[in-house]
């Protein structure tokens, strides 16, 4: 980013730095490994439900405790542009047509958390979703009942089609005594993954569950390069330019489990202005990356702004583009990605804590690490209902209640796409890893 996108508003720097479309990867394998929960997807007696031009069957039979959650974009009864749910979790369902209720709503994207005076407060932000999330009580009853079903084995995807950045992750659960399930933020309390449709005019991409093993193969921007000590113990390769990066992505050498990308990223309301380091989205469109496929490797991108999407019909598709879409097309076992502009000290917190607990449990799937890495991230900012001020009485900026809230955003602002049992298993270093340099 240009050193004037990289200065934080004032109240940060007073604070200091404290086409064909696929189903959801790897579900059939899933019921398969399950017979005696679920011996097989059973189709629905209810008819498809639209998915852009995909036609899908939230119907059909799930493996026990999973729940899926679709979210279409669709028309108000007076014509306005909003979206549409529709969910299932057994013989637990929930639809709800578009409303005034269910607007696009860009207030509370997290992208709005932009580095300058020009952002949305952090306050506003979460006091924003808390609104919205106050609107969706079908919602939230569907979800507690699942929860309450399920308990702590309840693995939801919310396949989420719209574009309009709702923060699914920070999805404000109210109470419910009834059935003994306390609120709080839907990514602290349940395991959740996140699904997009994704395109391909050559074949489906229905990816077993991943079951990720191997090596670090790595990019890492300059800015970023001390991200590396991280994988020290571990066997990688890192690259500190893209070029040879891009041509080990096709090295057939090596075993590889992760694919880590430290750089700088920027979007725009265009594909073209969709980019990671030095390349365009259109560039790693190009690249074949026969190592994702090969290896089904988990992919993290510690990037701006990677995990947000654009509507491509400036090139002529009713489709939305992003780097979770390419990375996933191209054979990924899932894939990490940030909602916006991240804090240097959050992302490198959320990959230090991830690897050591990857080398602690390897058979844990990565959505539970991140579940618990966003719970600690609630436990550690305190009770949810005492968000602060903007202001303090003397009428200046609460800095400090701000940096707060701030972090608290950051830790959900990191999405997984993939299936929800997908583990990553790195090996040790043999004295083989080392960095390599364009």
């Amino acid at each position: 980013m240009t050193a004037e996108q990289q200065r934080g508003p004032r109240w940060l720097t007073q604070a200091g730095s404290a086409v064909r479309r696929t189903a959801l990867p790897g579900l059939k394998a899933a019921v398969r490994r399950e017979a005696g929960a679920a011996p097989h997807l059973r189709p629905s007696e209810q008819p498809p439900s639209g998915l852009g031009t995909t036609a899908a069957r939230p119907g059909a039979r799930l493996p026990e405790g999973f729940a899926v959650l679709f979210v279409v974009r669709s028309h108000s009864a007076d014509g306005r542009d909003g979206y549409r749910l529709q969910g299932r979790c057994g013989t637990l369902t929930v639809t709800c047509e578009a409303g005034p209720g269910r607007l696009p709503a860009p207030a509370v994207s997290l992208a709005n958390l932009k580095q300058g005076d020009g952002g949305a407060y952090p306050s506003e932000v979460l006091r924003g979703i808390r609104l919205w999330s106050g609107n969706q009580r079908q919602l939230a009853d569907w979800i507690n009942q699942a929860r309450a079903r399920h308990g702590a084995g309840l693995r939801l995807i919310v396949w989420d089609d719209t574009g309009y950045e709702l923060p699914w992750e920070l999805f404000w659960l109210p109470d419910d005594p009834r059935l003994g399930m306390p609120g709080g933020l839907l990514g602290a309390l349940v395991v959740m993954s996140r699904w997009t449709t994704v395109h391909d005019v050559d074949h489906d991409l229905p990816r077993e569950t991943g079951q990720s093993h191997g090596r670090v193969l790595g990019y890492l921007h300059r800015d970023m390069a001390d991200d590396g000590s991280v994988f020290a113990p571990y066997a990688h390769r890192m690259h500190g330019t893209l070029t040879p990066f891009l041509k080990a992505l096709d090295d057939p050498a090596d075993r590889t489990g992760l694919v880590y990308m430290g750089c700088h990223g920027w979007y725009g309301p265009t594909v073209s202005g969709l980019r990671l380091g030095e390349r365009t989205w259109a560039e790693y469109n190009g690249e074949k990356m026969h190592v994702l496929r090969r290896d089904s490797a988990l992919v993290c991108l510690n990037a701006c702004h990677s995990g947000r999407f654009v509507d491509n019909r400036a090139q002529g598709e009713e489709a939305l583009r992003g780097f979770a879409e390419l990375f996933l097309r191209k054979g990924a076992g899932g894939c990490i990605v940030t909602a916006g502009k991240v804090g240097d000290l959050e992302a490198r917190a959320l990959v230090r804590r991830l690897v050591r607990e990857v080398a602690a449990r390897p058979q844990q799937p990565v959505t539970e690490k991140l579940r618990a890495f966003r719970a600690r991230a609630v436990e550690e900012f305190g009770p949810l209902a005492a968000i602060p001020s903007i202001y303090n009485d003397d009428g200046e900026v609460d800095s400090v209640g701000q940096k707060r809230v701030l972090r608290l955003l950051y830790a959900f602002m990191f999405h997984y796409y993939g299936h929800p049992l997908t583990t990553l298993r790195l090996v040790a270093c043999d004295g083989g890893g080392g960095t390599g340099r364009g």
